[in-house]
């Protein structure tokens, strides 16, 4: 048996491989991106999450009669009660939300529009020839 912190250098090329080949699946699957994703997009939330309690909710309550809009429920039998304004703060936290993302993701994803082609087709034997061509290469035909 070799010393403490001598390994079987075989076993060390294993791992090594291993390594790589996680690395590998993570740069290849684009899992790290995911992760990344996910990881901005909790944080987005939260952000988003504060900005609809903490500046839109205030304003939504001074125009709704009660003011805690969010605790507004109606009454069961039996101390139950079904809370419809946790619901709809819910749904307008989602609705900012996507909104958000949208905005985002359409001035970060958007892609300007393609340059015009630097091409033309012959009128007579329809060959593709340079924009800046005189005449076809194709029919010698005069081009405008």
């Amino acid at each position: 048996m070799g010393a403490i912190g001598h390994g079987d250098p075989g076993r060390r090329t294993s791992v090594n491989k291993r390594i790589r080949g996680f690395q590998e699946f993570l740069l290849k699957q684009n899992a790290f991106a995911l992760a990344v994703g996910v990881v901005i997009g909790a944080a987005v939330g939260r952000v988003v999450s504060g900005l609809v309690e903490d500046l839109i909710m205030p304003v939504v309550g001074l125009v709704l009669p009660a003011g805690e809009w969010r605790n507004a429920a109606f009454a069961l039998p039996r101390g139950n009660a079904i809370k419809y304004g946790d619901l709809l703060g819910r749904f307008l936290d989602f609705f900012i939300v996507a909104l958000v993302v949208y905005f985002v993701s359409k001035a970060l994803l958007e892609k300007p529009a393609p340059p015009p082609p630097d091409t033309k087709t012959c009128p007579e034997c329809l060959e593709v020839v340079p924009a800046a061509a005189r005449r076809c290469r194709a029919c010698t035909a005069a081009l405008r």
